[in-house]
């Protein structure tokens, strides 16, 4: 990162004072926005049990599980907003249409996709809260899926010919974690970030450890259970269409358990090499995974006509950018020009739900909102479980009204940053 980039001065503390990046942020505010029900598969390893599985069929287990919990039939349905961010099968181009149609939405009905890289999820979300509250739909469909495993080693200047000695495949995963605009990769911005604010290597393996302590907590004590729709193998049928498949390896059996989840204490994770030069390690950086998660917003009207109890309400959203070389900072300007519109402050905010890109990232976001661990992904996060990217957001949203009734709490906020300096927060309420 350049020594003069560009930032808003110091706060009392001596570290950078993000909240300038908050004055360019977009801001919404739903009326009538409901989240009647959710679920996700299980968040797999990097080519695991799911990784013969096409995004679009994970999209479409979850959807179904989802629909299914709200107590709203797939006929209901208004729209589908599905969002992914590595096109990981031939017919990616139609992925959401096919989990729409395949959900059991009418073939009247219209789909589409979104990619806001690592906030993709908060965005399907954010889109089918407006479309309930603008009177647009009673009931939509909100998905974010993502294949980590199928990410193609792909070439994409050898349509005319191959010239001797010229054939350049590259391994898209690999590749799309480099920002060639800042010629920053992804894990460098949260390198910069544990300079720019003191965070230490002791301290970023430390709340990577506690990451992992709380996610195996929390599925030890079933609480996982609630959001997760075990994956088997499945058809997938819908009048008028051509039956897909969902198969899973042999004698992979049900899956139903987050499997990145494990005991690993801080000595474990001291003695991994960084890879960035730096705090950064494979231990204390997010899970590669694949999975999928799928929430149904509707109106009030809708949701109480379900029959299911909703989870809560999703009352607003924001997206801000910062600078590409810290891009991990995003969620801090985003949440603080939430809490704006909403008049509200941190203290307000009883659970924050931040995906955790890396370590140091996290632990900047947290240090920058000012807030205790207490608050701050208290059944672990993505270092833990994964981070399939644009099943994040959706995930982070369910997961966190799913805690806030646990507990019996009234708000939350859920956000995550993206690659090219982007965040998002999102802020939802327990009735």
């Amino acid at each position: 990162m350049p020594d003069d980039m560009p930032l808003a001065g110091t706060t009392a503390h001596g570290s950078p004072d993000w909240a300038r990046f908050a004055a360019g942020a977009i801001v919404e505010r739903f009326a009538d926005a409901t989240i009647a029900g959710g679920a996700r598969t299980p968040f797999v390893d990097y080519n695991g049990a799911l990784a013969l599985v096409s995004p679009t069929d994970l999209g479409i287990h979850a959807a179904r599980a989802a629909l299914a919990r709200s107590g709203i039939a797939g006929e209901a349905l208004g729209a589908t907003i599905a969002g992914n961010c590595t096109q990981a099968s031939f017919d990616t181009l139609f992925f959401a249409r096919h989990i729409g149609l395949y959900s059991g939405m009418r073939n009247d009905k219209p789909a589409h996709g979104v990619q806001r890289l690592c906030t993709t999820g908060f965005e399907a979300i954010a889109q089918a809260a407006r479309m309930t509250s603008e009177g647009q739909a009673q009931a939509v469909l909100a998905v974010g899926t993502e294949s980590m495993s199928r990410a193609p080693i792909a070439a994409y200047t050898h349509r005319g010919g191959f010239g001797l000695g010229q054939v350049e495949f590259k391994d898209f995963l690999w590749e799309s974690l480099l920002d060639t605009a800042s010629g920053t990769a992804m894990g460098n911005t949260a390198e910069n970030l544990a300079r720019l604010h003191g965070i230490s290597r002791e301290e970023t393996d430390a709340y990577a450890a506690e990451s992992f302590a709380r996610a195996l907590a929390a599925q030890q004590a079933g609480r996982f259970a609630e959001e997760i729709a075990p994956v088997t193998e499945a058809v997938f049928e819908a009048e008028g269409l051509t039956p897909r498949k969902l198969s899973l390896p042999r004698k992979a059996g049900e899956q139903a358990l987050d499997t990145h989840i494990r005991p690993t204490p801080v000595e474990v994770l001291a003695k991994l090499r960084p890879v960035f030069g730096g705090v950064q390690t494979g231990g204390n950086s997010s899970a590669i995974v694949d999975g999928a998660a799928a929430v149904v917003v509707t109106t009030a009207k809708a949701a109480a006509e379900g029959g299911a109890a909703p989870l809560g309400r999703v009352l607003g959203a924001a997206a801000a950018g910062v600078p590409p070389e810290v891009m991990g900072i995003g969620p801090v300007p985003a949440t603080l020009a939430l809490l704006a519109r909403f008049g509200l402050t941190v203290a307000d905010i009883d659970l924050f739900e931040i995906n955790e890109a890396f370590g140091a990232q996290a632990e900047a976001v947290r240090r920058a909102l000012g807030v205790g661990r207490d608050r701050f992904n208290v059944n672990g996060g993505a270092i833990a479980f994964g981070h399939p990217l644009a099943a994040t957001g959706v995930r982070c949203v369910h997961s966190l009204l799913l805690e806030l009734k646990r507990r019996g709490a009234k708000r939350g906020i859920a956000g995550a940053c993206a690659g090219g300096g982007q965040g998002m927060a999102v802020l939802v309420e327990v009735a």
